[in-house]
């Protein structure tokens, strides 16, 4: 992993430009966790969403594979911008990096962008995070962004791959995460990729 240091002057200009840009007291990065952005008031989201989605048109497949090898800040806001743009060419590397779960809060980011992509392939990838997560009651990681994300999926494909999750005592029910209304997260997700939808395709985001 590499950590952001003046010895690594790529790096460094990447979380400059991308995860903690302008003057501003809330970072990007701190806007993306959680989704907090959503709780800003007009016109401060929208001044925002137009950043990122700037953001996510500039940023070049160099830069995000560098902030992906970084901390969880910046895997966070790589994985959001990746998402935004739907750069599926990193659906392969989101999917080990959310199964392996190194670090804190960037699955919020993982589960995001396999959400945005929309195929069989990103729902499997999700049923083996949780398949690997649900069960160990140590692991209070994303699994609820995860079974968002997935009962998206399910919706916008046609399957149903969260049924067995969520069935009567099935794996959701015994788990750490038990407390957490997966309706609820599937909610959130819903709302994250339709405000990306709409920030993506609109023209005065993307000429602002």
């Amino acid at each position: 992993m590499r950590l952001p240091h003046p010895s690594d002057p790529e790096l460094m200009a990447a979380v400059r430009r991308y995860v903690t840009p302008g003057r501003g007291v809330a970072k990007r990065y701190m806007d993306l966790l959680h989704g907090n952005f959503m709780d800003r008031p007009e016109p401060e989201r929208s001044q925002f969403t137009r950043s990122l989605v700037r953001a996510a048109k500039k940023i070049t497949d160099e830069e995000l594979h560098t902030l992906l090898d970084s901390e969880w800040r910046a895997r966070l806001t790589a994985s959001w911008l990746i998402g935004l743009d739907r750069r599926s060419q990193f659906r392969s590397r989101i999917g080990e990096l959310l199964l392996a779960s190194e670090l804190v809060y960037a699955g919020q980011g993982y589960c995001f962008s396999l959400a945005r992509f929309e195929d069989t392939t990103d729902a499997a990838l999700l049923v083996a995070y949780l398949d690997r997560y649900l069960p160990r009651l140590d692991c209070q990681y994303d699994q609820h962004w995860a079974i968002g994300a997935l009962l998206r999926l399910d919706e916008r494909l046609g399957t149903s791959h969260a049924a067995r999750f969520l069935a009567p005592d099935g794996l959701w029910q015994h788990s750490a995460m038990k407390n957490q209304d997966p309706a609820e997260w599937q909610e959130r997700i819903v709302k994250l990729c339709s405000i990306a939808d709409v920030c993506m395709t609109r023209k005065r985001f993307l000429e602002s």
